[in-house]
């Protein structure tokens, strides 16, 4: 066993030291997992990098399974499928229905479909050293696709200029997490544990770089647009404008009570029939001819 074997003392004390970095990593978005659920909302979290450590982790189980000689490789990994896993069902009870969907489909997509695809494929066109070199290279794929993963995330750091989606704990553990391994791959002349390590240092250090230049920044706040239904006119509205025009939904809908007139309203001239007001001129001249009459007679 290369990772155990006392032959390689040094890269088993980077193996276990990976191991511990990695595990403090895996707990790295813990605040802010404690915070989705203190507020019982996402708020605007994206769930895609878990989902792809999960797949990513549940990759590296299979290989160091093949490989047989990398159990570091599986203490780890296995840890990180529990604690993604864990994530990933809090993001499902918190989130937005739509993102709920987003998730499931990615899940069912990455997690089920494609490594399923992938064991299968393996196993049935492959054999020995070759399946072991194929799986190798996957996992290279799909391990550097988990340090590109926070690429949305780093695009929103720079729209916004806010680093409240980058935690820099969670940045400077997977720098750190990267070099480990780099040189616990290197040890052990296994390529497919380096390689991907080279990219995760370089996406680390960037994200430090921009979680110092954004820390002390002013946030900017994203626009969205709205149209105008009734002038078919398009106006840029800050996102939070919109969501306190949600919360004041009852308050607007009280301004359109319709303001009813009185039933009882007596008429206008202007609304009596000509026939109605010959009638009373006809009327009011028989009671006046018969006062007349009533005069003489007296």
């Amino acid at each position: 066993m290369a990772g155990l074997s006392l032959q390689h003392p040094l890269a088993f004390g980077f193996g276990l030291l990976g191991n511990i970095i990695s595990f403090m990593t895996y707990l790295a978005p813990l605040p802010t997992f404690y915070r989705i659920y203190k507020n019982k909302s996402t708020e605007g979290f994206q769930s895609v990098p878990y989902v792809v450590a999960l797949f990513s982790a549940m990759l590296w189980i299979y290989y160091a399974l093949l490989k047989s000689d990398e159990c570091l490789l599986i203490t780890i990994n296995s840890a990180g499928c529990v604690i993604e896993t864990i994530y990933i069902a809090l993001y499902l009870t918190y989130a937005p229905k739509k993102a709920k969907l987003f998730t499931a489909k990615i899940l069912l997509l990455l997690n089920v479909g494609v490594f399923g695809l992938i064991l299968l494929l393996t196993l049935l066109l492959s054999a020995g050293q070759n399946r072991v070199v194929i799986l190798g290279w996957v996992c290279v794929g799909f391990s550097v696709s988990v340090f590109v993963a926070p690429l949305s995330i780093i695009r929103q750091v720079v729209r916004t200029r806010s680093v409240e989606f980058m935690p820099f704990s969670l940045s400077l553990s997977l720098t750190i997490s990267a070099v480990v391994w780099f040189l616990y791959g290197l040890l052990i002349k296994d390529k497919y544990v380096a390689l991907p390590n080279v990219l995760g240092f370089t996406f680390g250090v960037i994200q430090m770089g921009l979680y110092a230049i954004y820390r002390n920044a002013t946030p900017r706040v994203p626009a969205k647009e709205v149209a105008d239904d009734k002038e078919g006119i398009v106006v840029n509205v800050p996102e939070h404008v919109v969501t306190i025009a949600k919360l004041g939904a009852p308050a607007v809908e009280l301004k359109t009570h319709e303001v009813r007139r009185p039933a009882t309203a007596p008429p206008t001239d202007e609304a009596v029939p000509e026939n109605d007001k010959a009638a009373a001129r006809q009327e009011n001249g028989t009671a006046a001819g018969m006062g007349t009459k009533n005069t003489d007679q007296v």
